[in-house]
């Protein structure tokens, strides 16, 4: 009877499957035989391949990288040599690319920056897919938590247990059991000896105790050794106090170092037999066994050194180093008999002399067999206690070698001034192409002008002298071809100053800062020659720079306002006077000129001279808005309001603009005049109806009277001429907020957004609407929104951060960072998440970058300094609340959102920055 079951061993009948390896599921991988691998005898040579190749008619093959590779030439050049005129043109070519790559590093990083950030906002990455949700799990509850389900096996496959089992071995087992015992008999040996003493084989007992004694006798002994207080007279000189410093200096040597040094020592033993001659080899080999601590054998190479090569100084110093003092000094007295003319061999013997007569007894013995050594003669005037006695030697030194400036420079420093200029005149004389001996002369005379008291004429013309001489010096160097560069030349200026040699400095400048520069470079030139001067410290260098160029440009106007900033921030103020007062002599058209002046003159509280300043600015400048505009500051500012009232209706008559008008209603507004103002406003606005700021005055006024709804239309109207102004159209939604209709600032925010798309202050304004609306949600939405539109606004960035619960600030404000960069408003906002954490210092230093990060000190937000100031109020002392006030004043900030309110409320008109400053920090929350 067949089975109707299939034969289960069918597969073995039938073939195998393609690509089947035997045994290959189970890992085995198959043995490799001779018939795999090809035939042991050799392949065809490269020639016999191209002679095969040639009979077929076949081009033989060529490989495309052989003239490549530079560090492996085996084509073209493969049998040339690599000299250094290759070497050289290598580097050149090298330096070549490297400038070529440094001139397009900036803009392909720019272009890869740009590129990436693209790409990343294209395809972000998984973690900043799902960055806000990672932020999310900080808001998660441990219910939430704890609810999540576990991640189970969805593999639906069966894993194995793992069910081994390992035998304990008894001594484990016995082991832990007795580990808690405790024995409570005594074995029968133990009876036998008292339970407590453990006898020897012999019977006898080991007394611990006298072992003890005897270690601390022996340890005593070596300690009063070693202090050199035994009473034994076995003391040695082991110095106690270094001691333990001497055992830290101790070098143990390693196998591999020994090693190293024996290699080390066979090499150099080969060098100074085979060239005995070669005094470096000698040194290297006494420095390698003084290395191994063998200071008799370095002793003895040194000296087969000095035998070898008695006409090497180098090997007789080494060999006075190696030995102690008193050897030193015979070796040296060796050496001078082989190298008489060595300056290092006798400084070296001066050197090891420890009486300033035996110095000098050393140092005049090497004058006489190297007269013309400027070193030894300076070292020996060095020891002269006397300036008679060094004056002399001095004078003997420029007999023997009279082109050493120094010499000469020496010897007129310790001459009276007349005998001085004698010596600069010889020396001048001996050496014509030094310049120092022409400086030098400079700075006698600019010495002898300030040293007695002498009427200014005299001294005047005893300084004249000194441009005088200078200008000849430089003469006299061009004559015999000496030419320093305009460099040299100032870095010289830069050393007279620092040296306290103003007059000398200026001089150089005079007769050098015109040296090597093209005529139309010359004011650029000049300019950045001061820049570099003030940032080094150097400001009489500048300030003659500036002279000369003021002396070639008169009538430029830049230049007068640099040489101003520069006597306002380190000068004087009669200096800043007489800057200024030369400035609009030969600008009077400058106006930036003529009110700098006036208010220096108010400043110093010299009003009638700052009124004198204004009025010849006036005829001047008859129609300058500036000027005008700054008399009727001074005139209100000192209370006298009915001139200030006239120059404004004088000023509208003939200057006759825009600002001016505005001025006049702001004039009336804070002296309660509104129906004057209100005039002037109307008629101003006739006149410029594109001049939105008319508009928001009338509108504040109308506000002020309770007139909504004229505030309303002036708001409109302003809003109508000027659609691109946001301040109408923000000062228009606030009217509507305070009038409690919310819906409808909202709605003229919107339109003002379609007229003025990507404006931050548009959006945050838009925020703080919903948010004192109550809307938190809906603020954070059309924040979202904001952020979209303008991602790198610092301001709404700020706001970001601050709408995020705690632990979710810090990484809100590391994004505000990556994409606002430097902004104030980020940097602000940083420093005072510092200051909620108590990380003073950091909060302090962040404070420090935000106002600093405008790039001028008028731009920076009044609600960051206010920001600081109340920081430090809590945190800083007295101190450090003055300077941040200092700063703020120095800075004179005008924007922000709380700083200008306060600053344009009337009742704050007369009020200075330090006082506004602090009713901000105390408005702020």
């Amino acid at each position: 009877m067949a089975s109707d079951k299939p034969n289960k061993l069918a597969f073995l009948s039938m073939p195998a499957p393609a690509s089947y390896v035997a045994g290959l599921g189970r890992g085995a991988s198959g043995f490799t035989t001779r018939s795999d691998i090809g035939p042991a005898r050799e392949g065809p040579s490269a020639e016999a391949i191209a002679e095969a190749q040639a009979r077929r008619g076949e081009e033989p093959d060529v490989d495309p990288d052989q003239f490549q590779d530079p560090d492996n030439e085996y084509g073209l050049f493969a049998g040339t040599t690599y000299e250094a005129d290759d070497e050289e043109a290598d580097r050149i070519y090298e330096l070549v690319d490297r400038n070529m790559d440094a001139r397009r590093r900036a803009r392909r990083e720019a272009r890869e920056n740009e590129e990436m950030a693209k790409v990343r906002a294209e395809r972000p990455k998984i973690q900043q897919q799902f960055a806000d949700l990672k932020r999310g799990l900080a808001v998660v509850t441990d219910e939430e938590w704890e609810s999540i389900p576990e991640v189970g096996n969805l593999t639906r496959k069966k894993r194995k247990r793992d069910e081994r089992s390992f035998v304990v071995s008894d001594s484990v087992i016995v082991g832990d059991r007795a580990r808690a015992e405790y024995e409570t008999s005594l074995d029968a040996r133990q009876q036998e000896t008292g339970g407590f003493e453990t006898p020897a084989d012999n019977g006898t007992l080991t007394n611990f105790a006298e072992m003890s004694q005897a270690r601390d006798k022996i340890l005593s002994l070596k300690l009063d050794q070693v202090s050199g207080t035994a009473t034994s007279g076995l003391q040695t000189s082991i110095d106690p106090k270094g001691y333990l410093t001497s055992l830290d200096s101790v070098v143990l040597k390693t196998d591999a170092e020994i090693g190293d040094i024996k290699r080390a020592r066979m090499l150099f033993d080969s060098l100074v037999k085979s060239n005995p001659k070669h005094s470096p080899g000698w040194i290297a080999a006494a420095r390698l066994e003084e290395h191994a601590g063998r200071m008799v054998a370095a002793r003895k190479l040194i000296k087969q050194g000095c035998e070898q090569c008695a006409k090497s100084e180098d090997v007789w110093l080494e060999a006075a180093r190696l030995h102690n003092n008193d050897d030193a000094k015979v070796i040296l007295a060796n050496a001078v008999q082989h190298v008489g003319q060595s300056v290092k061999i006798w400084l070296a013997a001066a050197d090891l002399e420890h009486d300033v007569k035996a110095k000098k007894r050393v140092l005049r013995k090497a004058l006489e067999h190297i007269p013309n050594s400027v070193r030894l003669w300076k070292e020996t005037v060095n020891l002269e206690s006397s300036a008679s006695d060094a004056r002399i030697l001095l004078s003997r030194a420029v007999e023997v070698i009279p082109q050493s400036v120094e010499l000469w420079l020496a010897l007129a420093r310790l001459e009276t001034p007349d005998k001085a200029k004698a010596v600069l005149n010889k020396a001048r004389k001996a050496i014509p192409t030094s310049h120092e001996i022409w400086i030098a002369a400079g700075r006698l005379l600019e010495q002898e002008a300030y040293a007695t008291e002498k009427s200014d004429e005299q001294r005047e013309k005893e300084l004249a002298l000194v441009d005088k001489t200078i200008e000849a010096g430089v003469r006299e160097l061009r004559r015999h071809q000496v030419l320093l560069t305009r460099e040299q030349w100032l870095k010289e200026a830069e050393r007279c100053e620092n040296e306290g040699a103003l007059r000398t400095c200026e001089a150089i400048i005079k007769a050098t800062v015109a040296m090597d520069i093209e005529e139309e470079d010359r004011l650029d030139t000049w300019t950045s020659d001061v820049e570099a001067a003030e940032a080094k410290g150097n400001v009489g260098t500048a300030r003659a720079i500036l002279a000369y160029a003021l002396r070639v440009f008169p009538d430029k106007k830049s230049l007068w306002r640099k040489a101003a900033d520069l006597e306002k921030a380190r000068g004087t103020r009669e200096s800043l006077n007489a800057i200024l007062e030369r400035a609009v002599h030969h600008c009077p058209q400058a106006e930036v000129l003529w009110l700098m002046w006036a208010k220096e003159k108010w400043l110093a509280g010299d009003v009638p001279a700052a009124r004198e300043v204004l009025e010849r600015a006036f005829i001047a400048n008859s129609e300058s808005e500036q000027i005008w505009l700054a008399a009727v500051k001074l005139e209100a500012e000192n209370g006298e309001l009915g001139v200030a009232r006239e120059l404004l209706v004088r000023a509208r008559t003939v200057a006759d603009t825009q600002r001016i008008w505005m001025k006049s209603a702001v004039f009336e507004r804070q002296q309660g005049q509104l129906s004057n103002a209100l005039e002037t406003l109307a008629t101003a606005i006739k006149k410029y109806p594109k001049f939105a700021k008319l508009y928001m005055i009338q509108g504040q006024i109308h506000q002020q009277q309770g007139n909504l709804a004229a505030a309303r239309a002036a708001y409109a109207a302003g809003i109508k001429a000027c659609p691109k102004d946001v301040n109408l159209w923000i000062l228009a939604s606030r009217l509507e907020e305070a009038d409690n209709k919310s819906i409808k600032a909202r709605a003229l925010l919107d339109k003002a957004r379609l007229a003025n798309p990507g404006n931050d202050v548009l959006w945050a304004e838009a925020v703080g609407v919903e948010e004192r609306s109550g809307g938190v949600a809906q603020a954070k939405t059309v924040l979202a929104r904001g952020l979209q539109e303008c991602p790198t606004s610092g301001l709404l960035w700020s706001l970001a951060i601050w709408s995020e619960p705690r632990p979710t600030r810090k990484a809100r404000s590391a994004d505000a960072l990556r994409k606002a960069g430097n902004d104030p408003w980020v940097l602000c906002s940083v420093a005072r998440l510092f200051w909620t954490e108590r990380k003073i210092e950091k909060a302090r230093d962040w404070f420090g970058r935000a106002v600093a990060a405008s790039e001028q000190p008028s731009d920076t937000w009044g609600d960051i300094w206010a920001w600081w100031l109340k920081f430090e109020r809590q945190h800083g002392i007295k101190e450090q609340q003055e300077e941040v006030i200092a700063k703020a004043i120095a800075a004179e900030p005008r924007y922000g959102p709380t700083w200008q309110p306060i600053a344009k409320d009337v009742a704050n008109v007369a009020k200075t920055v330090r006082e506004i400053l602090e009713l901000v920090a105390d408005a702020l929350h």
